[in-house]
């Protein structure tokens, strides 16, 4: 990690890294104040008593959790294969699975919707989880495959050595060394999983299957607008990701820089 012990130096980096920091903590400033503005608390209250939020929650929170499960297993394992076995023709399909990058959620809506439909996923958990799951495998593979190129592959041959078989090696060895980065993939499939608004409104029908995202419209109507509300019910959303992030920090940053520096 760099340091600088000029004490000038520190202080200009603390004043290029708050003035960095300035135009992402605005936002959350105003969301929070105007939240508040009003009827203060009183907004909290209005959106802690409404009678579908622990339901909300528990939606999302069953999305999320099977999202991060599946996206952490065939994430390990992809970036196992691709940064560690001998496959052939394994730098096609990489790229392949990159280029699933630069097709946005929209473009994917009409032909998912086709699926859902044709394997009666329709307002089904599974219509959302595992087109999610999906659309965040090629990002999370890409971090974890640079993470686990950069382990020795003198640590392999020498499980193998010892009898261990990939899959042992794989258990064993890899798994636990890529903690770091397992953490990374954790937060950020909690934030796409948690956030995304578009897949449940259109793939839930039923009221007793929608998320947390639906939180707001009950602040939304024809004939009433109250956006003091709906600040408050973002704040409240917010909470579970920043708590996720606080407690996998260390890990999490540890798993950005290790990718990034490979």
């Amino acid at each position: 990690m760099l340091e600088s012990r000029r004490l000038g130096s520190r202080i200009a980096l603390q004043i290029v890294l708050t003035i960095l920091v300035v135009p992402f903590l605005l936002p959350l400033i105003a969301m929070v104040g105007g939240s508040l503005a009003g009827a203060g608390w009183g907004n909290y209250l209005a959106v802690l008593s409404v009678p579908e939020l622990p339901l909300f929650f528990r939606n999302s929170a069953l999305i999320a959790v099977t999202t991060i499960v599946i996206v952490y297993a065939f994430t390990m394992l992809a970036a196992f294969g691709f940064a560690k076995l001998h496959i052939r023709g394994k730098a096609a399909f990489f790229w392949m699975l990159i280029a699933a990058l630069t097709l946005p959620e929209v473009v994917l809506l009409t032909p998912l919707f086709a699926t859902v439909t044709s394997l009666n996923l329709y307002n089904t958990y599974w219509a959302v989880i595992l087109p999610l799951s999906a659309l965040q495998l090629p990002f999370t593979v890409l971090l974890a495959r640079n993470f686990v190129d950069g382990i020795p592959d003198e640590l392999l041959e020498a499980a193998r050595i010892d009898g261990a078989s990939t899959w042992s090696a794989f258990w064993y060895v890899i798994l636990p060394l890529t903690r770091p980065i397992g953490a990374a993939i954790v937060v950020f499939t909690l934030l796409g999983a948690w956030n995304d608004y578009l897949l449940p409104l259109v793939f839930l029908v039923d009221p007793s299957t929608q998320t947390i995202t639906q939180l707001p419209q009950f602040f939304v109507g024809q004939f009433s607008n109250d956006q003091t509300k709906v600040l408050a019910s973002a704040v409240i959303t917010a909470i579970p990701e920043v708590v996720a992030y606080l407690c996998l920090q260390r890990l999490f940053e540890r798993g950005l820089s290790a990718g990034a520096l490979k």
